[in-house]
């Protein structure tokens, strides 16, 4: 190893495991604050493509210090992510440097604005960060070791702020990947049809708070430097507060859509660069949507659509993921002629009972998708695609109950269901207003419920969507048939026994069904939760039920009162009830 090099900016200059490493390099914004970012590049001289990240879990904070749980899993159950690697330096959602400086890639890891070791107020999705990453791109653009070629790429947080900085147009910014990042900030990071989330209170208080700048040593040291991961300075807990945004609260003082959430999401038609959107069926609740809605209604020539599964940080890391990021990234940073411009638009990991197999389509949704009608037919609670016969009929369930499931025959042939689903519903309510938790479920022939990994939680449904009915005002510009899009923007309160029709968005998913399983909806008042022992990870609050931290109980978005009374399904002529599925036959 070489002598460390102290400079006069503070940061110092080192040489490990075969890569020139930079530590807290300073990067001056044009209202006076220096952020800090570490850079990992080729030990020789020679200009790089730069892989850029910005956010805020601390850049110094080690996946295996500060994920253990979600680190012990990942190797357990993919120990290619492991292997090539000391793992010294992998970090919570990031590229693995050790992966990509020998291939030729400058990495810069960027502590956010007031996070980590860099200072300021923290405002995560803020129009200041977006600024800031803009800033930051357009400085690794020109570094004497960089050949101006930047791309963005990381997961989640990494990937929400590449859909922002994207639409900024910055001049160095050559393409990004999107792994598993929402691009609407209303209607997939803080609400759900209208339903507040919970998650990013509990969010902001164990994974970001944590790591504000200014813990100094009440936080965690860098295992790889010894330093302070959260900067030199321990500040009281009253000016951490004042140093830092309280984005819950703003949540809710905006439970409508509007500026508030508008400047913190991507203006898709200003998104002209090349980019890689990769999703996770089982990332209900936070980063599906988002990564297709950003896929589809980007205005880029040059974009294309990945859909795996598993546990949502562990893919990104694989042979699987790094080889996909690298021949995407190879072909847009390096110039290299590897076949990525023949890339079919989509690949998917088609999702089976016991397996993944990859396949490739050219559109989404799938052009050959047959759209079909399951009815719920309440006689006796079945789902079929024969309209039910009957006249006018009632049925009641309680809103805080398990509500009602309508189940298929046992499928007579294997069945391909993937893409998006609508559920329309003919509903009234006891009160002024109801929500609807809707549930796409499978269950194999002994009727036990077919779960599957979620983004987080081990145990999730098919396919899960939300509504709330004084949110059904539909903006028919952007509605499709296969996916309602909802204005979000007024108040249309039910009066009590008042009938109206609801069309709820079901998220995107993929299940083949094998014959002799059966299809069920289950339409409820409050999230679903797996009939199983709940499942547990180092960084979240609560034990996980089946949805994941992407739960819907704050008390003062959905009072009692309201939410918690007696909802009635209503069939018969004038009544619509079915859910439309894309049936997906073999090529």
């Amino acid at each position: 190893m070489n002598a460390v090099l102290q400079n006069n900016d503070q940061h110092k200059s080192e040489v490990r495991d075969g890569m020139r490493i930079d530590w807290d390099m300073p990067i001056p914004m044009t209202d006076g604050t220096v952020l800090r970012c570490d850079v990992f590049r080729p030990d020789t001289d020679g200009k790089f493509p730069v892989l850029l990240s910005y956010g805020p879990y601390g850049k110094g904070l080690s996946f295996q210090e500060g994920y253990k749980t979600a680190w012990d899993l990942m190797i357990k159950e993919y120990p290619d992510v492991a292997e090539g690697s000391s793992n010294k330096y992998q970090s919570w959602e990031v590229v693995d440097p050790e992966k990509w400086v020998p291939d030729g890639y400058a990495c810069v890891r960027v502590d956010s604005r007031g996070a980590g070791r860099s200072p300021g107020v923290a405002n995560q999705h803020s129009p200041i960060e977006t600024q800031d990453i803009y800033e930051c791109i357009e400085w690794a653009g020109v570094q004497p070791w960089s050949d101006g070629k930047v791309g963005m790429n990381g997961i989640s947080y990494y990937a929400i702020n590449s859909w922002r900085a994207a639409a900024l147009q910055p001049p160095h910014l050559a393409a990004f990947c999107a792994w598993e990042g929402n691009s609407d900030r209303y209607r997939e990071a803080s609400h759900h049809g209208g339903i507040l989330s919970v998650f990013a209170k509990n969010w902001h208080d164990m994974q970001v708070k944590t790591v504000q700048h200014g813990r100094g040593d009440r936080g965690a040291k860098s295992v790889v430097t010894g330093e302070l991961v959260c900067g030199p300075e321990t500040l009281p807990d009253e000016e951490l507060a004042k140093n830092r945004v309280n984005m819950w609260q703003e949540f809710l003082d905006n439970p409508l859509d509007g500026p508030y959430y508008r400047e913190r999401s991507p203006d898709f038609s200003k998104i002209t660069v090349p980019f890689l959107s990769a999703a996770n069926w089982g990332g209900q609740g936070l980063h599906l949507r988002g990564n297709i809605e950003g896929y589809m209604r980007s205005a880029s020539s040059r974009k294309w659509l990945e859909v795996h599964g598993g546990a949502h940080w562990a893919e990104f890391y694989t042979d699987y993921g790094v080889g996909l990021q690298k021949r995407f990234f190879n072909y847009f940073l390096k110039g290299e002629d590897n076949g990525w411009d023949k890339q079919p638009a989509v690949q998917l990991q088609v999702r089976h009972v016991d397996k993944f197999v990859v396949r490739t389509e050219n559109e989404w949704p799938i052009a050959r998708a047959q759209w079909t009608r399951f009815y719920l037919d309440p006689t006796n609670l079945v789902l079929t695609t024969t309209p039910p016969s009957g006249g006018q009929q009632k049925l009641d369930y309680e809103a805080m109950g398990d509500g009602v499931t309508f189940m298929s025959a046992p499928l007579e042939k294997e069945t391909e269901i993937t893409g998006p689903s609508v559920l329309k519903l003919s509903v009234s309510s006891g009160t002024t207003d109801l929500d609807i938790f809707a549930v796409l479920r499978v269950f194999d022939p002994q009727g036990k419920e077919v779960v599957f990994h979620g983004a987080l939680d081990p145990h999730t449904p098919i396919g899960q969507g939300w509504l709330r009915a004084s949110h059904r005002k539909m903006d028919p510009k952007l509605s499709l048939p296969y996916r309602p899009y909802y204005t979000h923007d007024e108040l249309q309160p039910l009066a009590p026994g008042q009938v109206v029709g609801l069309d709820i968005e079901i998220w995107p998913t993929c299940i083949v069904v094998p014959p002799g399983y059966r299809i069920a909806m289950t339409i409820r008042g409050k999230d679903y939760e797996w009939d199983g022992p709940a499942a547990t990870l180092s960084n979240m609050k609560n034990p996980m039920k089946g949805c994941g931290p992407f739960v819907h109980d704050d008390p003062e978005d959905r009072p009692m009162s309201i939410f918690g009374g007696k909802n009635t399904l209503h069939f018969g002529a004038g009544h619509d009830n079915y859910i439309t599925l894309p049936i997906i036959p073999a090529k």
